[in-house]
């Protein structure tokens, strides 16, 4: 899991690229040449029709608009592009018609102007009007922000906010653990959780936990977020919980 600082840094991890078509493979190490057409740029593809001005995504599917990835360190060092962390989030621009499951029509539940985290490596990259977009499933979003701190966000799908337990910083005799050999907590309180996933007939399914709950989840699950006071919070799916503690 990658850690993301939501305030005081961008909102940084991997995202994949994918290609959509190329009609000559590319040797190994050697990145392809960018295309534009109508201000449409897509990484590792060639554009066929002949202008594209604009980006309509279908189904369940979501374009947004990357922030930019940070170019200097808290301490002023310049970053080459190589070290540069790439964003893990950004604002809603446009958003599908939905998706149809069994006899119902289930809408896209994410709104134009949100700010949202999603997961890495999900999507594909585009290039629009000199500006770096993202095209993936809703399912990919992780939570919407509501503010800069993590604390604040509104998980999506089965997903829950979870805030996690200190980690012991000395070991039962008294020695005082570095943070190199701390154990890696897996036990935390639920903070907020979200509207469960789809049923078969396009239904949500609350889910089994609530806010305040005491739980014990996959230690190398989900994405993990810093808050705005140094807490440290994880986002991930109810499947990964393992427990309810009480």
């Amino acid at each position: 899991m990658a850690s993301v600082q939501l305030c005081g840094s961008a909102i940084g991890a991997a995202a994949s690229v994918q290609a959509l078509r190329a009609p000559t493979s590319a040797a190994v190490g050697v990145r392809p040449a960018r295309r534009a057409v109508g201000g449409l740029v897509v990484r590792a593809a060639t554009v066929v029709a002949p202008k594209y001005t604009s980006v309509k995504p279908l189904a369940d599917r979501v374009l947004l608009k990357t922030k930019t990835a940070e170019q200097k360190t808290t301490g002023g060092i310049l970053l080459p592009s190589a070290a540069q962390s790439k964003p893990q989030s950004g604002e809603v621009v446009a958003i599908g018609e939905g998706r149809i499951i069994g006899d119902s029509k289930v809408e896209v539940g994410i709104k134009v102007g949100a700010q949202v985290v999603y997961s890495r490596y999900a999507g594909t990259e585009v290039e629009l009007n000199d500006a770096n977009h993202l095209i993936l499933k809703e399912d990919d979003i992780i939570g919407i922000l509501e503010t800069d701190d993590a604390k604040d966000m509104k998980p999506l799908s089965d997903r829950v906010l979870i805030k996690v337990a200190v980690a012991e910083d000395k070991t039962a005799g008294g020695l005082l653990l570095t943070d190199s050999v701390k154990e890696k907590p897996s036990i935390g309180t639920v903070v907020a959780v979200g509207p469960g996933h789809l049923d078969e007939e396009g239904k949500r399914i609350p889910l089994p936990v609530s806010e305040g709950s005491s739980v014990l989840y996959s230690k190398y699950a989900g994405a993990e977020f810093k808050g705005a006071d140094g807490t440290n919070y994880i986002v991930l799916r109810v499947s990964d919980l393992m427990a309810v503690l009480s």
